[in-house]
């Protein structure tokens, strides 16, 4: 064998050894990552936490409510659950996923949505920075946060929430020479969107997926 052949060997052996020690170091999980904060499973500060001696009651749902056979259901699972906080929830969601929009940022979208919804964000978020587009937003509020349509799936236990929001805030786009090409940086726009959240209750996580988006 030539000295050429064995250098050469050697060299090729070094390499794949290389690779797969990076490979196993991104591979390997730390226990340390991020994970995502409970959005929905954190009390407003208006309603705090019981005592520890107190049980706390649920939320009472009048029987007038069309949805009140969907609640049980749920409740059935959960008993803890309520439309009321999950509106709440909801409405803390809906600002930190559409400033997450507005501000690029996939690491929390990609948490709080599902596959399908994050690659249609992505997509756009992508988009606007091929064409050398920039935004600059600012949440001002949100005007309406209701329920309009619920499911549940008992053998599934997956849960479907169908929100309508109506949100108030001031966006600015700006081309590559940071010229105004759409919106007004003191001009407060409303925003209607009807968003679809799910989960499967019962599981530990008690944040809920942004599954679906419309107007």
């Amino acid at each position: 064998m030539g000295d050429g052949l064995l250098t050469l060997l050697i060299l090729a052996g070094i390499t794949v050894f290389l690779v797969m020690r990076l490979k196993n170091v991104l591979g390997t999980k730390t226990g340390l990552e991020k994970k995502p904060e409970p959005v929905f499973g954190e009390r407003s500060a208006a309603r705090p936490a019981p005592a520890l001696e107190e049980k706390a009651e649920p939320e009472p749902i009048a029987s007038t409510d069309p949805l009140s056979e969907t609640w049980a259901a749920m409740r059935a699972v959960e008993p803890d659950f309520s439309p009321r906080d999950f509106t709440e929830g909801a409405k803390r969601a809906y600002e930190m996923l559409l400033m997450a929009f507005e501000n690029g940022d996939k690491q929390t979208l990609e948490a709080y949505l599902s596959p399908d919804v994050y690659r249609d964000f992505a997509a756009a978020i992508d988009q606007r920075a091929d064409e050398g587009l920039t935004v600059d937003a600012r949440f001002v509020g949100v005007r309406e946060a209701k329920i309009i349509a619920a499911r549940f799936d008992e053998e599934e236990q997956i849960a479907e929430i169908d929100m309508r929001f109506v949100g108030e805030l001031v966006t600015v786009v700006r081309d590559a020479e940071h010229r105004i090409v759409e919106g007004d940086p003191n001009e407060i726009r409303r925003e209607t969107d009807q968003w679809t959240f799910g989960r499967r209750l019962g599981a530990p996580d008690p944040n809920w997926l942004l599954i679906a988006t419309g107007e």
